[in-house]
């Protein structure tokens, strides 16, 4: 089998053994679930509930606020505490419901579906948007949304994302080696609503033994197929992806749907099973707990609202040098932290403790020497390069005539360039001064 790929990007040291053997446990149920109102791309959810309430699990605690937003459900049962501010693994201060646990775990009534591939479109719609699926991946968009695609955007292929290129991750692996049934039927649910018959799940090539489980799951299916891609960093960026395995270009400021391509992640595709046939909202997920700093790594599944200090003791407590960053995400793409009490929210992929032999504090970054590499490597074709340099110098709206937004901030510029450039912090401050 050929492995696919796409011209541009980098080689980062993987680390996947830590943790890629660790089968999934679940985690202890938190005393406390911190619970963001906003998880999601799009309008924050509104409390609904009020201190001294008691909640079930699986509850709705926030309704969406608009169109472009998703509900979120307590995690646990038991009393409603505090309605206030807390922040978040971004850095960001969000409106969050915290609820005491009671210990009783018990349940809201679900709306159990075994017939749930005879119900329409618009009904397995309907049981998505209620269970508050969002992108699992780490954009966390609103699922229901994006299987929305407008009229005049036909759709012929989904892409099941499986490459978790992100180095130490390993949530998503274990999902397609334990569950691949359960991954492959939620896959099929999306092809249904969106009347599709080709369905494409991507895996890149250091996890053989989850692209034997997924083959054997869909052996006999004509319209599914498994493809093996290239260990190549970000081949898990939807545009990559759509490159690699379809070879279409998506267009500069477009989407995916603007190629007939819808795009889910694998533990998207395994939440999208469970509530469309058990009726399950997203309550918890799988979160990958690894490093050189940590005791044990882990791939926990942890409820939504945990806080990622009670991760980090049960997986032992830190290493005896102690952690040199504790980075929530990926180390390409996730977010340093400044404290341990934040909690694990939907786009928690994992959480990543480095030690001194994994990082060395950069010394202050130099000019710009031109040498190029940043532009060799970016997978969308921009010159990094000048964008930071506008950056720095506060010509932001300069940056819009070398595409600023369709920058992902993926970081392969970063990682090569020898001046040790913090080129997409400088991405991200242009972005924040400029309207697209």
């Amino acid at each position: 089998m050929s492995l696919l790929t796409f011209e541009g990007g980098i080689h980062p040291p993987g680390h996947k053994e830590l943790a890629e053997h660790s089968p999934i446990v679940d985690a202890k149920s938190p005393a406390r679930a911190v619970i963001p109102l906003s998880q999601h791309i799009g309008a924050p959810c509104e409390s609904i509930v009020e201190m001294g309430q008691e909640v079930k699990k699986g509850e709705v605690i926030g309704n969406p606020g608009g169109f472009v937003s998703a509900p979120v459900h307590a995690s646990v049962s038991g009393k409603v505490v505090a309605n206030g501010s807390f922040p978040v693994p971004n850095g960001r201060m969000v409106p969050c419901v915290v609820i005491e646990n009671d210990g009783k775990e018990e349940w809201t009534t679900l709306r159990d579906s075994p017939d749930y591939m005879d119900l329409s479109p618009e009904e397995l719609k309907e049981k998505i948007k209620d269970a508050g699926i969002v992108g699992l991946g780490g954009a966390a968009f609103p699922s229901h949304v994006k299987l929305s695609p407008p009229k005049e955007k036909p759709i012929d292929t989904v892409i099941i994302n499986g490459a978790e290129c992100e180095p130490y991750l390993t949530a998503d692996h274990r999902l397609m080696v334990e569950t691949p049934s359960d991954v492959v039927a939620g896959l099929r649910v999306i092809m249904k609503i969106l009347g599709v018959e080709k369905g494409f799940i991507g895996i890149e090539n250091n996890k053989p033994d989850a692209i034997e489980k997924m083959q054997q799951t869909v052996s006999g299916e004509n319209n599914i197929e498994v493809k093996a891609l290239q260990v190549k960093y970000p081949q898990g960026a939807e545009k990559m992806l759509i490159k690699s395995i379809l070879d279409r270009d998506v267009p500069a400021g477009g989407l995916p749907m603007d190629v007939g391509v819808v795009v889910h992640n694998v533990g998207t595709a395994f939440a999208i099973f469970e509530a469309c046939r058990y009726g399950k909202p997203i309550i918890e997920r799988v979160v990958t707990v690894t490093g050189l700093g940590i005791m044990e790594q882990k791939n926990l599944r942890a409820r939504i609202g945990t806080l990622i200090s009670r991760l980090i003791d049960e997986c032992g407590g830190f290493t005896n040098d102690g952690p040199v960053k504790v980075i929530v995400g990926g180390p390409m793409m996730g977010f340093a932290q400044y404290s341990m009490d934040v909690p694990v929210i939907k786009g928690t992929s994992g959480v990543l403790v480095m030690s001194a032999a994994e990082y060395t504090p950069s010394e202050k970054f130099g000019p710009c020497i031109r040498c190029g590499r940043c532009i060799d490597v970016c997978p969308m074709g921009l010159m990094p390069s000048m964008l930071s340099l506008y950056s720095e110098k506060g010509h932001y709206e300069e940056c819009k005539e070398y595409n600023l937004f369709d920058c992902f901030e993926c970081g392969s510029c970063t990682f090569v360039c020898p001046s040790k450039r913090p080129i997409v912090q400088l991405v991200r401050l242009a972005k924040s001064q400029v309207k697209p």
